[in-house]
């Protein structure tokens, strides 16, 4: 039966999930140079406008829709076709399956758009827009099915994944990753120039991930009840820990406590606390958000350096190894007494469910890595993928979309570099600057 309580909150919280992804453009692009700041908004936002058409056509209906042989959904919901105001006992039996359908939209537009922060800074914008459309129909719309579809294999088998640990995060951030190895360092790598350019925009984008991520966790209880208000209340607890637990070993490592290591420490949380919020209390919480703050620093600092990747806003460090944490630690915390629907963790007599846990990540981490290697390759065979050298030290903003966040900061002996780059065939894609007046 249909109960407008339960409607209202799926309503309001689809809105909040999809405020995360603007969120998340303005977290990377004040994370990347100002030269980038326009490539790196537009190519978040460009994800909202793809992946938006791709899954009313058919994304939906594949992550979904009646399942075949445990792996992927039938197109019977192509066009959202039978998708009406009917509740779907099996997915949300309070709400239209329309209403399902426009609330699980949002995560599939916020996960492709996370790969950005591995391949920042190089990539052609007409190769992104192709690559993060068969991203989303090849490697997001199976594992969906996998683990929320009714049928799939790790939906079976009993993985507890309440909000996208590993759906999202942990194919986002390995994606990322994949995309980094593949596409190579920055041509500026190293540099003192690559840094935050602007950290009031981290800032803001951290802050509207967190309110929008409220939408994103304690909405995935399909409901307003009670369990929606533990979601929320842990999600809370586990971001701020997770801030504060970067923050104390990043000043323990470097001598000082950063704003911007504080909005990665928040996100950090809200990443490991993501697969886990409908299954721990808040004693769980703490300990997932405040190891999830020291765990991602590590990765996003001693493990990058280690190996050398450009991971360039750690989509990996954040996401990846933040969504792996996350979807381990609900293997150790989760507890019927929170959710009577899930199951108990090693830390509450079941060690079951933390191999399940383990084989969800790694099932993931194979699917999302491979997967993502075969779309780089074949995207770079056809069209290429990576800018020139010399394109992406003039800036993408100029190079590739005519624009500057910043116009005033443009000055002339710059203007006349891109004048004699644009002059050359293989940057001479834009209408001249105009002559200084």
């Amino acid at each position: 039966m249909l109960n407008s309580g339960d409607m209202a909150w799926l309503l309001a919280s689809s809105a909040l999930v999809l405020l995360m992804t603007p969120g998340l453009a303005f977290f990377y692009g004040g994370l990347v140079r100002n030269k980038n700041v326009i490539t790196t908004l537009y190519q978040v936002f460009a994800v909202v406008l793809i992946v938006s058409v791709q899954w009313v056509l058919f994304g939906y209906s594949l992550a979904f829709g009646p399942d075949i042989g445990h792996v992927i959904g039938g197109l019977q919901w192509a066009l959202f076709n039978h998708v009406g105001s009917a509740p779907d006992p099996a997915y949300a039996p309070t709400i239209p399956n329309e209403l399902y359908g426009i609330f699980q939209m949002m995560f599939a537009i916020i996960t492709p758009a996370l790969i950005v922060g591995g391949l920042a800074e190089r990539v052609k914008f007409s190769s992104f827009l192709l690559f993060i459309t068969l991203w989303a129909t090849v490697i997001y719309d199976p594992l969906a099915h996998w683990v929320w579809g009714i049928g799939g294999w790790l939906h079976n088998l009993g993985i507890l994944d309440f909000a996208g640990g590993t759906v999202v995060h942990i194919s986002s951030g390995v994606s990322g990753l994949v995309c980094a190895i593949y596409l190579g360092k920055r041509a500026e790598h190293g540099s003192p120039s690559i840094k935050a350019h602007n950290v009031p925009m981290v800032l803001l984008g951290t802050s509207l991930l967190w309110f929008g991520w409220f939408g994103f966790n304690a909405g995935s209880a399909v409901a307003a009840n009670a369990l929606s208000v533990s979601a929320f209340l842990v999600t809370n607890t586990a971001t701020a820990a997770s801030a504060l637990g970067w923050m104390l070993v990043e000043r323990w490592r470097t001598g000082h406590a950063t704003l911007v290591g504080a909005c990665a420490g928040a996100v950090a949380g809200l990443v490991a606390i993501t697969p886990a919020c409908g299954f721990v209390n808040v004693g769980g919480s703490l300990i997932i958000g405040f190891l999830g703050g020291i765990i991602c620093f590590f990765a996003s600092t001693i493990l990058k350096g280690r190996f050398g990747y450009d991971d360039a806003l750690d989509a990996f460090g954040g996401h990846g190894i933040g969504g792996t944490w996350g979807a381990l630690s609900t293997g150790l915390f989760a507890t019927v007494a929170v959710n009577s629907g899930g199951a108990n963790g090693l830390l509450y007599g079941n060690p079951h469910q933390l191999l399940i846990q383990a084989i969800g990540v790694i099932a993931t981490w194979i699917f999302a890595g491979v997967g993502t290697l075969i779309l780089l390759a074949a995207v770079d065979a056809l069209m290429g993928l990576r800018v020139t050298r010399e394109e992406e030290k003039i800036g993408l903003d100029i190079v590739l979309h005519n624009e500057n966040a910043y116009p005033e900061t443009l000055t002339w002996d710059v203007a006349a570099s891109v004048m004699d780059s644009l002059k050359r065939p293989s940057v001479g894609r834009i209408d001249p600057l105009p002559a200084k007046e």
